[in-house]
């Protein structure tokens, strides 16, 4: 059916003034501003107030089932309110190379799920009961201005940015009762009937808003009291609520866009998933005319918003549960269209850093902290294998310790810059300063690059000043460099939290470098007075074990970052 053609001279006849249909619009719109604030206020407070629980789920991503994925996608999704969000997220992991794409898979299955609390909460607004909960915009505002607690702080956002949807939700039914008033509006709804154009209204005009959740609420408060229709009133609005799951996968595209192969198969499975679910129910509504009204018009015959969040929930719900068992057909699918582009993953630089978890300041801290300690291993992987040309007198392998070296250096610059950009969003005073300790982290994982960087120069003396040191002093130094290797090992512990006590160890260790050095250079002197070592020898040994209880304090330091 056509849509039907509104002149200046219909909205007239309603006897409704212009100006007002002017005010309406105005109203709607600033509705949806305040609503989509309202959003934003309520996701970014519970996500402060849910931090470590969001970090403590994510560092799990690389070993977990995918039910657990399921999971991590559902409630993630129900705590920062988007499911574009997650699958941004999601696609950012992907392109760091720190979740495979069939754990994506689930994770984007359960945000779909997720995503629906949103339907629910707008249709909380058609109820009575929703006016008493106008007033927590101004009890969260004054929680915030006058508590000092960061957590009551914290506590009053949530409940300031719940009280904001639910007047943005107001006064967008408020304004749409002058359009509900209109003869000619109640008509053009009820004239688009045709699915298919209902099912492109959605996905268009949610790919614009880029927010499902923004479109479901304007549904919400157009139908809100019963009194407007959409197309024939029975699955009509039910296309239209389709089209919406579509468009809402815009985001993610836009956001694969100049990432790697593999986080545009996860953007790709997010759109086959709502695309497949959307063509399954089309046809289920097609063949059963009825449905709307023998399911959730008869369950909520007086409660046409409550409908629409339910068939919603229930769409994203059964899309889940037909297409879970076959995550690998998906991830297969994304794999036959989008193909591997030759040498992309001898290219790819192993790091735990994307710019889309900024989206989520939690993630982006763990994720920021994940990438110090893999610098960090680098740095003294970089410093071991320095020593080992030194032992080996090996020049050629001096020189690609120095390539690495580099590739460190680089690599921390890209993490400082990625930190200066979480500390301009909105971060909770916690992860704030844990930011400023990963600065500290940086310049001691540097520090330790630098120190390999000693060792080249070192093998560069050894082998061009024909310098000759005993095997005794050699054993010496492969001692001190395994205490080296244990004290790093108990610091990571340390510094990733998983053993408190693992710094004290890191503690002990570290004196028992100090004390060997103090025993080698004493056994060294012993030497030369004995006349068993050559005295041009000793500033390189003295300096090289120095240098081994300098990376050892940066390591320890390590240990302490975060306390």
């Amino acid at each position: 059916m056509s849509l039907q053609v509104v002149t200046a001279a219909d909205a007239a006849a309603s006897g409704i003034p212009p100006m007002d249909y002017v005010v309406a619009v105005m109203g709607l719109l600033g509705g949806l501003g305040v609503l989509l604030y309202g959003f934003k206020v309520l996701s970014e407070s519970i996500e402060k107030l849910a931090n470590d629980k969001l970090r403590g789920w994510f560092s799990k991503t690389s070993g977990t089932s995918r039910f657990a994925g399921l999971g991590i996608g559902l409630v993630t999704t129900t705590i920062i309110q988007s499911s574009s969000a997650t699958t941004v997220m999601t696609v950012g992991f992907v392109n760091a190379g720190v979740m495979s794409l069939t754990m994506a898979t689930a994770v984007i299955m359960g945000a779909n799920i997720g995503t629906t609390i949103t339907a629910q909460i707008a249709a909380l607004s058609a109820f009575e009961f929703a006016a008493f909960l106008l007033p927590l915009a101004a009890i969260g505002i004054f929680m915030d201005m006058l508590c000092k607690n960061d957590k009551v702080k914290t506590v009053g956002m949530i409940l300031g940015g719940l009280g904001l949807v639910f007047v943005a939700l107001d006064v967008m039914s408020t304004s749409m009762d002058v359009f509900k008033q209109s003869q000619w509006f109640v008509d053009a709804l009820q004239a688009i009937s045709n699915p298919f154009l209902l099912i492109l209204l959605g996905m268009g005009f949610t790919a614009l808003v880029q927010s499902s959740s923004a479109v479901t609420s304007i549904i919400v408060a157009l139908v809100s009291g019963g009194n407007v229709i959409i197309g024939d009133g029975g699955n009509s609005v039910l296309f239209l609520i389709l089209g919406t799951n579509i468009g809402t996968c815009i985001t993610a595209i836009l956001s694969a866009i100049g990432a790697n192969t593999n986080a545009k198969r996860a953007a790709l499975i997010h759109l086959m998933f709502n695309v497949f679910g959307t063509i399954l129910f089309t046809i289920m509504l097609l063949i059963w005319d009825d449905f709307n009204r023998m399911t959730f018009q008869a369950l909520f015959a007086n409660a046409p918003a409550t409908q629409i969040a339910m068939f919603h929930t229930f769409f994203n719900t059964v899309c889940v549960l037909l297409f879970f068992p076959f995550i690998n057909v998906f991830v297969k699918l994304a794999c036959l269209i989008i193909r591997d582009k030759k040498g992309e993953q001898k290219k790819k630089e192993v790091t735990f850093l994307d710019d889309r978890l900024l989206e989520t300041p939690a993630i982006a801290v763990l994720q920021a902290k994940k990438e110090i300690g893999r610098i960090a291993a680098e740095s003294v992987q970089t410093l071991k294998d320095g020593l080992s040309c030194f032992y080996a007198k090996d020049m050629p392998g001096a020189e690609k310790v120095r390539e690495h070296i580099g590739k460190i250096n680089e690599a921390a610059k890209r993490l400082t810059q990625f930190l200066i950009k979480l500390s301009s969003s909105e971060v909770s005073y916690g992860d704030e300063k844990s930011v400023t300790a990963m600065h500290a982290a940086i310049a001691d994982a540097l520090r330790i690059a630098d120190l390999a960087d000693n060792m080249v120069k070192y093998t560069n003396h050894y082998v061009n000043d024909g310098l000759e040191f005993s095997d005794q002093v050699i054993e010496e130094i492969k001692l001190m460099s395994d205490k080296v290797d244990r004290l790093f090992s108990e610091s990571m512990l340390a510094f990733d939290g998983t053993d408190v006590t693992a710094s004290v160890r890191a503690e002990e260790v570290e004196a028992e470098i100090d004390t060997l050095r103090r025993h080698i250079i004493d056994n060294h002197i012993k030497r030369l007075n004995e006349g068993k070592c050559k005295p041009q020898s000793s500033s390189i040994l003295i300096n090289l074990v120095g240098n081994l209880e300098r990376a050892a304090d940066h390591i320890l330091n390590l240990a302490h970052a975060f306390e």
